[in-house]
């Protein structure tokens, strides 16, 4: 398998740093706000990054933050007047229930910043113990960014360059615009720990780089986050991870690309967030999930007015296909029919095909786009299938069924019942549309999966003759009122 790696700009063959155990990290949220579109994305992808190499074989341990104290959290309590503390916890607590309701699991190890400031303390102690950091008559501490040669690796970018496109602290006591803040000391009505150094917090980038640590060790095997985290946070992560160690810090950088909506990036700013819990109210988790997966995870992904309506009608075709399947599956146990040695055959070489083809489509830098290509030609065969009504073509026919579920799970893809999806989702798009039509535009297209052309012709025409006609895709159809 080959994972393309943003500290060297290459696909690369994945090797583990211990054999079989993967040691991953992915940074969370900043709790300052609802959860986004993006942060569904970045822990959707990375839920399954980790899900696949368990899928490989190998034992994963999957870690996570919640940043839940910092100058956003400090500045959303002083508008609310909410204690940080408090307001972060209320935050994580909001958040979690979205998450659930997206449907994405649990990393295996949830990480704090507020739970880990003895670890930030000595992390930063030993930093400036080591010559790579130094302490302000004011209880500020700095890392010296230039006491680390290899500053620049991830982002391409020399210290010059540092100062562009980031907001840098102003201080008379730092010894170059471009060191970064590891302790900062607190304001008046500001949280905050005690330290050698005063009272103060932790800044942003140390606070990932000792919870990895205190969950890790020195080195881990892959670390993510969005791209827009390459710089300053992870290229910071690097520095002081590094200088503090004497090792390569992680093995595998990957980054997921940024949510635009039409063609804009998405910001508070723009007043163009697309928070996770309105998107909820509309859509199926899995038609989000659908419409997000259907881009490759390093590329961006532009959010159009279409983009989660058409996802959510083709799982409605798909749904529908596997509506047909169940009631052949009925059918079949009904009859008391079994697999002939051919047809168990047959029923083998299709479940190897779905898997095996998806496999491959994950082996190249986990390429969900193509995984989900693959779909259309999977429904179009068993709608082939169907209609030939043959005993071996539907037993082939619910063996691409049983398949495509449980390979696909993986994505967080048909998960529920067909009948209870195709209920939800006329329920919410097609309830106004009266009964007596769905019945015919139903019994139409089952006409047209038996080739009984004349009568999907005959029923077409009954349905103008009420108001309505159809659109045919390749995997199911779309009833409209004219």
């Amino acid at each position: 398998m080959k994972i393309y790696n943003s500290l060297t700009k290459k696909k690369e063959e994945f090797s583990p740093l211990e054999e079989n155990k993967i040691k991953m990290y992915a940074c969370g949220i900043t709790v300052s706000g609802e959860a986004h579109i993006g942060h569904g994305y970045q822990a959707l992808i990375y839920d399954i990054m980790r899900k696949y190499l368990k899928k490989l074989g190998y034992d994963v341990t999957y870690a996570r933050n919640y940043t839940d104290v910092d100058d956003k959290i400090i500045a959303k309590s002083h508008e609310t007047g909410i204690p940080a503390d408090v307001y972060a916890a209320q935050m994580i607590e909001n958040i979690n229930k979205i998450m659930e309701k997206f449907n994405v699991d649990d990393p295996d190890v949830w990480l704090k910043a507020t739970q880990n400031i003895d670890n930030i303390i000595d992390f930063v102690s030993t930093l400036i113990e080591k010559g790579h950091a130094y302490a302000t008559k004011n209880g500020d501490v700095y890392f010296d960014v230039e006491s680390f040669p290899g500053y620049g690796k991830l982002s391409n970018r020399n210290i010059e360059d540092a100062l562009d496109g980031v907001r840098v602290d102003n201080d008379d006591e730092k010894k170059n615009a471009y060191d970064f803040a590891l302790w900062k000391s607190a304001k008046p009505g500001e949280i905050y720990w005690e330290s050698p150094w005063g009272q103060g917090r932790p800044g942003w980038h140390i606070e990932c780089s000792a919870m990895n640590r205190a969950a890790f060790g020195d080195q881990i095997d892959i670390h993510g986050g969005g791209r827009d985290l390459i710089f300053p946070h992870h290229e910071n992560e690097i520095a002081q991870t590094e200088a503090l160690t004497g090792k390569q810090f992680v093995k595998y950088w990957t980054h997921n690309g940024l949510i635009k909506v039409n063609g804009q990036k998405m910001s508070k700013s723009l007043g163009n967030s697309l928070l996770l819990a309105d998107l909820l109210e509309k859509y199926s988790d899995e038609a989000i999930k659908f419409a997000l997966l259907q881009t490759n995870y390093r590329n961006d992904i532009n959010v159009t007015d279409s983009l989660f309506p058409d996802a959510e009608k083709h799982l409605y075709e798909f749904y529908s296909t596997l509506t047909i399947v169940d009631k052949v599956m009925d059918k079949l146990r009904g009859m008391e029919l079994t697999l002939t040695g051919e047809e168990a055959v047959r029923a083998a070489e299709i479940a190897e095909k779905v898997d095996g083809e998806f496999n491959a489509c994950m082996d190249d830098d986990f390429n969900t786009a193509l995984a989900l290509s693959n779909l259309f030609g999977y429904f179009k065969e068993m709608k082939k299938l169907l209609a030939a009504g043959g005993s071996g073509d539907l037993f082939s026919a619910l063996s691409y069924a049983v398949q495509i579920r449980k390979t696909y799970g993986l994505l967080g893809l048909f998960r529920r019942s067909a009948k209870e999806y195709i209920a939800w989702y006329e329920s919410k798009n097609v309830s106004e549309i009266p009964a007596q039509v769905q019945a015919i535009a139903e019994e139409r297209w089952q006409a047209r999966l038996n080739r009984d052309w004349g009568k999907s012709d005959e029923l077409r025409a009954k349905l103008a003759e009420l108001g309505y006609s159809v659109k045919d895709s390749k995997t199911g159809y779309e009833l409209m009122k004219n």
